[in-house]
Order: C-alpha cells, then structure tokens, then sequence
C-alpha cells in the first residue's frame, strides 16, 4: 500500500483539550508520521502521512472524543516527505 500525506485544518473546539496530545499519541500508534500545531485563529494544523486507511481512522478517533468537538474538517492531499516520527510543534 502506498502513502498518502494530508494537510489537514481542524475548526470547533480543538484547543485547550488536549488535541495536540492526543492527536500524537493515535498518530504514533498507527505508526503515522507528520506534525500538528496550534493557529492563532483558533484552528490546528497537521499534516499527516501513511496508508490512507490508518489516517482515516486517526481522523475518526479524534472525532470521537469527549473532549473534542470538530466542527469541520479541510483536507488536502500534499506530496509526502521524508521524515520519521510525529511531533507538536
């Protein structure tokens, strides 16, 4: 199976409940590399890659978060990279 690497822009309630974190831990888990960030608008940032299946479930586990609530979702495939591990930045 190839890779597939997501810019991905979440909106609702995904700062200050501990996204970032938990978006880490399920990335590293299903052994997904990328990184994810805060944005001054109220917003976070990743960018993730590996086999689309295991990003889809990345996706649908931080949907289903107690503390998380993602109003929408803007995805865009972007060329995958090089890299090892995922990070908060």
């Amino acid at each position: 199976m190839s890779e597939v690497r997501k810019h991905i822009v979440f909106y609702g309630r995904v700062q200050g409940v501990g996204f970032r974190y938990t978006a880490k831990y399920m990335a590293q888990s299903l052994e997904l590399t990328g990184w994810v960030r805060n944005e001054p608008d109220g917003t976070v940032t990743m960018e993730v890659q590996g086999r689309e299946a295991l990003i889809n479930k990345l996706l649908s586990g931080l949907n289903n978060n107690q503390f998380i609530s993602i109003e929408w979702i803007d995805t865009e495939e972007i060329p995958p990279e090089e890299e090892r591990g995922f990070r908060v930045t």
